[in-house]
């Protein structure tokens, strides 16, 4: 009786609610969707108010969300809800740039499940609780008055204690690399504390009242930060190891997988690209091989050959690699470089390039340190006219034989590679367009496969117009370079899912791909840390290549170089697959209306 009881409520539920999902229907199918996109963008930077200050809306940056079970609770409806209302609209009815956003909108609400139910890093990641980015972010504004970001700053550290009180509670078996980092990154945080905003402080003509109360909240901020670092380090770092103290960095091939699909938003799977990198490997040792056997004379005069291809890559390798900077001058040196690398792309007309946007070169702030030797932070659409950072660490941490190793894997030729990639004309130049989509979603919403294969490609398309010139030296460290883009995927996807021990990952770096010691060691330590993230290169600088080779195969000699990038580019920071499609749609109506 119970049971048909229950099934007669649960029929009339249900009409009511058909009912009322018909009402729905009816009034978001006269709904616009540009209309729905800057609703979810308002509500989406509502929920995330750090990302927010991030992408430059500076409208939440007093908040501090508290990392609960309400938080969590509150993203997962978010994501229930705004999924709901996407589902609504009549995909087949949009145009094609609004199908791409609603790709992105929906792939992103969807990954929100993955990342809070499956995955949860905030239990096993304690550097994930790192606020000094997310003070910097309030306190650099410039478009807000000093004295309305203090107001701002001083409103977030009321929530830092109970921030860090928060986090203690989440960590259940972290692992001990991203443990280590936590309690490097925190130290390097509490200088955005005791320093930055200290001295903006100063500089301010807030009254003394407002400065006495201001520096006790710095005071206790700092004081919950230390507590957090003094939790990690004695709870778990002090303690003697066993399988109960600290978990696995591996994650396996299931969650990899998932991640694989939620973060790079490829036409490929996990396995597949893993699968073509290996490929790829064997063809770059080709090319390698004939270089060195091209240079050897040069460096070895008539000295016999070794027999063995690695032994004579190396060989070379080590002769030219011999060439670089002082370990003084290095940030310097890359800051002369940029004006070059400008030149070039503007001689060449390979892109157009915004001499109005600037880019500082700059030593990585100590809170961004231990991850990358070199990286950009460029601002968010909402705020494009601000500086974008290129942050270069410096060498003063290492030893002289560190500092040597270093620099012979980031020696002259290299190191024009990596501005390439980062600078004139990958990362900084890709950003600017990104900032300049008309739509918001493809900037905002930034595949990081797409952003980290435009800079990849960029490096190979340069020298292809000429950059280097002949230098064979130039090529065979580009190949080595390259190597290391394609052994990036060959290694994460080794090291989560194939179980690669330090030593698989040292024979892979440095017998294969040729790297330092010290860049090895750096690859296998950043390869724990992160998952997926080092598949990103290779992936969409393979996507890219295979669509310039697909247009230019269409448009035969109406292909044009600066052109394909322009477009390309246009399309802000979308995943390539996605690009691709747009390009396509977008030639095959060119040719239409030419007949």
């Amino acid at each position: 009786m119970k049971r048909v009881v229950l099934i007669s409520l649960l029929a009339v539920l249900y009409a009511c609610n058909s009912v009322n999902r018909k009402e729905e229907v009816e009034v978001e199918s006269e709904f616009d969707f540009g209309t729905f996109k800057a609703e979810f963008i308002e509500a989406m930077w509502e929920i995330n108010p750090i990302s927010a200050s991030y992408q430059g809306v500076h409208k939440y940056d007093a908040q501090l969300p508290i990392p609960n079970e309400a938080r969590k609770e509150a993203k997962l409806q978010f994501t229930r809800s705004w999924l709901k209302r996407i589902q609504k609209f009549n995909y087949d009815s949009l145009s094609e740039s609004d199908k791409i956003d609603y790709h992105l909108i929906e792939d992103d609400l969807k990954s929100s499940d993955f990342y809070v139910n499956l995955f949860k890093a905030g239990e096993w990641n304690p550097s994930s609780y790192n606020l000094g980015g997310s003070f910097f972010q309030v306190i650099n504004y410039q478009k807000h008055s000093l004295e309305k970001r203090l107001e701002d700053v001083n409103q977030k550290l009321i929530q830092v204690v109970a921030y860090y009180e928060q986090a203690q509670k989440n960590i259940k078996q972290p692992t001990k690399v991203h443990t280590n980092l936590a309690v490097q990154q925190l130290e390097g945080s509490k200088s955005i504390f005791n320093k930055t905003l200290v001295d903006s402080l100063n500089a301010s003509s807030k009254d003394e009242e407002f400065k006495i109360k201001f520096q006790q909240k710095i005071d206790i901020a700092i004081a919950a930060i230390e507590s957090y670092k003094v939790f990690l380090q004695t709870e778990y770092l002090d303690k003697e190891y066993d399988s109960t103290t600290f978990r696995s960095f591996r994650i396996g091939e299931e969650l990899y997988s998932q991640k694989f699909d939620a973060e790079i938003q490829s036409a490929y799977s996990a396995k597949g690209i893993f699968e073509v990198a290996v490929d790829e490997k064997g063809d770059l040792h080709e090319k390698m091989f004939r270089l060195s056997d091209m240079l050897w004379e040069k460096y070895f005069n008539e000295a016999e050959k070794p027999g063995t291809r690695f032994v004579q890559i190396q060989l070379v390798i080590d002769e030219v690699a011999k060439t670089h900077v002082h370990r003084d001058s290095f940030v310097t040196s890359i800051r002369k470089q940029i004006p070059e690398l400008v030149a070039f792309v503007n001689d060449n007309e390979l892109i157009t390039l915004d001499s109005k946007k600037p880019l500082v070169v700059r030593e990585t702030p100590e809170y961004m340190r231990g991850f990358a030797g070199a990286s950009i932070s460029a601002p968010g659409p909402y705020d494009a006219d601000a500086e974008t950072y290129y942050n270069v660490t410096p060498l003063d941490h290492y030893t002289e034989a560190e500092a040597e190793s270093y620099l012979r894997e980031y020696n002259n030729y290299t190191l024009q590679i990596l501005n390439i990639h980062e600078a004139i004309p990958g990362h900084y130049t890709q950003l600017v367009y990104s900032n300049q989509s008309p739509s918001l979603i493809k900037s905002i919403m930034g595949n990081g496969a797409m952003i980290e294969g435009w800079a990849v490609y960029t490096e190979r398309m340069m020298l292809e117009a000429g950059y280097g010139g002949d230098n064979l030296e130039m090529g065979l460290m580009y190949y080595k370079w390259n190597l290391r883009t394609v052994c990036n995927t060959i290694l994460d996807y080794g090291i989560q899912v194939l179980d690669f021990t330090e030593e698989d990952a040292m024979q892979l770096l440095m017998t294969e791909a040729f790297q330092e010691k010290s860049e090895a060691e750096g690859k296998w330590r950043r390869a724990r840390l992160s998952q997926v993230q080092l598949c990103s290169y290779f992936t969409g600088f393979y996507e890219i290549m295979q669509l310039r080779e697909e247009l230019q195969e269409i448009m035969g000699e109406k292909f044009d170089l600066k052109t394909f990038h322009e477009d390309f580019l246009s399309y802000g920071s979308a995943p390539v697959k996605y690009i691709r499609k747009l390009m396509l749609k977008k030639l095959s109506l060119e040719a239409k209306s030419s007949v």
